[in-house]
């Protein structure tokens, strides 16, 4: 097995740096299900173009290249002690590589491991089989889609559907729910997986286990089979949309799976993946560990190409260039919907800077700034100098018990990230002057190319994703969603959504 470190290297830069045949074809139908000019119009177009040049870049395709997750199928007698120690050096490799973020964290400590190594991380299962060949399957998903896993425990009352009962009526309407819930936070339009039965942790397993599945296969069991295309046929009527804009396409995928269960549990586990679904596989020999052949890859469709990345100015949207330290004036001319254009400094914050911040002074003056929801890809080269590698926004909804108070502390007059926030920020932003800024979630490759200069970094021992990076933007477009005079494009999604959700309320299934 003298090649198979090489070629779980291949495999986990071409699954960060290159969607698969099948997720490409369901980007680009959900891209002409669009109207051309709307807000999920130019997310998908957005995306298709990140899509593009992730591969081009050989870079990843999303900042968050998520936790690795490793299903393995080997003949009787393979030495699965040196597997797991070739595969642990490859995702080390892959890590110094910056084709891979680092990942690791220890729970409670925070420190980062730097290499994506650590207790847990990443997650590999082997598993016998009776064939001569090596079947390796990865997947990386990132923490915002995995935030948004839910399962549900039958009977149980779900909002906007009623009662769901231990059946399968009952599983519809969990799965018509788990899209509600998950709105544009976790990078929609995306793709679910499905457990049905099993114990809290197995049930996961076996959904995350259907994410596996390509997307258009067709499952053997004719009852599952009817459940997924229902789905489909319906919950796009949800209108959620890409990133939560709104829009025609909410889901690209579900894939449904079942396994026993004791009497008294009944559990429903949902895996929601987001449009950046990385997930290959590799085919290898058994006795030297080379490539044999790939999987998911037959037909590939190429991304998307679109002569402009933002929608011209229409009634209704306006182009905004802005230049920090931006005034109250500049941010309370702004409405929901117009089109913001960052030239200048922009400055990264996630969760253990908001965290810092609120009894710590700021190592640099934030009045007029803008604070970007970003754990970036950042390599540094031979002089010493720090490049961003992959750059898209994280979910923002961590940061609420935090953002409005950031935001008065402060002075910061723009807040960018994915998904929106919620009411206190929202009050927030009108009281003190700022909006928040909607980027289009896993578009790593898109904005890294905005970034022409890092112009420091300071927290350095809260890790890369952590710390605070003040970069230098050019071009950096995104989309007012929340702004200073009580406006909330996310609220108002949610509630539509919401009224939608109960046209589902009535029994199919009998």
């Amino acid at each position: 097995m003298e090649h198979f470190q090489e070629s779980i290297y291949k495999l986990i830069v071409e699954t960060s740096t290159n969607l698969p045949a099948d997720v490409r074809k369901a980007i680009k139908k959900a891209h002409a299900s669009e109207d051309a000019g709307t807000r999920a119009a130019l997310s998908l177009t957005t995306i298709a173009e990140n899509i593009g040049m992730a591969e081009t870049n050989v870079s990843p395709i999303c900042q968050d290249t998520g936790m690795l997750t490793f299903i393995i199928h080997c003949p009787v007698g393979a030495n699965q002690i040196v597997m797991k120690k070739s595969i642990l050096e490859a995702v080390t490799r892959a890590t110094k590589a910056g084709k891979l973020r680092p990942n690791s964290v220890d729970s409670l400590t925070g420190e980062n491991s730097g290499d994506n190594l650590g207790p847990g991380t990443p997650v590999i299962h082997f598993e016998q089989w009776e064939q001569s060949e090596v079947d390796v399957r990865l997947i990386l998903k990132g923490g915002g889609c995995e935030n948004k896993n839910i399962q549900y425990s039958l009977p149980a009352e779900l909002e906007g559907v009623g009662k769901a009962g231990r059946d399968l009526d009952g599983i519809r309407k969990c799965i018509m729910h788990s899209v509600y819930q998950a709105q544009g936070q976790g990078c929609s339009a995306g793709f679910i997986g499905v457990g049905i039965g099993g114990d809290r942790t197995t049930g996961y397993e076996l959904a995350k286990h259907q994410l596996f599945r390509s997307t258009d296969d067709t499952n053997p069991n004719p009852e599952l089979r009817k459940l997924e295309e229902y789905v489909m046929d319906n919950v796009n009527e949800l209108g959620i949309g890409t990133m939560g804009f709104g829009g025609q396409v909410t889901l690209l995928g579900c894939k449904v799976g079942v396994m026993n269960r004791l009497p008294a549990s009944f559990f429903v586990s949902v895996a929601y993946n987001c449009w950046a679904y990385r997930r290959l596989g590799v085919l290898l020999s058994a006795q030297n560990g080379e490539i044999n052949s790939w999987l998911y890859q037959d037909g590939k469709e190429e991304p998307l190409h679109a002569e402009a990345t933002r929608p011209a100015p229409t009634e209704g949207r306006r182009e905004v260039i802005l230049t920090p330290p931006i005034s109250d004036e500049a941010i309370r001319k702004l409405r929901v919907g117009d089109v913001v254009v960052i030239n200048g400094s922009i400055h990264t914050g996630r969760d253990a800077l908001h965290k810092h911040l609120m009894t710590h002074d700021a190592p640099i003056d934030l009045q007029g700034s803008v604070i970007y929801h970003c754990g970036p890809v950042m390599m540094k080269d031979e002089q010493g100098e720090w490049h961003v590698k992959a750059a898209g926004p994280t979910t923002s909804i961590r940061e609420e018990p935090y953002q409005g108070d950031i935001i008065k502390k402060f002075g910061i007059r723009a807040v960018i990230g994915k998904g929106g926030m919620g009411p206190k920020t929202l009050k927030a932003l009108g009281e003190h002057g700022a909006v928040y800024l909607n980027a289009i979630g896993g578009a790593a490759q898109y904005y890294a190319e905005t970034i022409k200069k890092v112009s420091g970094v300071d927290f350095m021992e809260f890790g890369i994703p952590e710390a605070m990076w003040h970069l230098e933007a050019e071009g950096f477009a995104a989309i007012v969603t929340m702004d200073s005079h009580g406006n909330s494009l996310h609220a108002d999604v949610e509630k539509t959504s919401l009224e939608k959700l109960a046209l589902f309320k009535e029994p199919v299934f009998q």
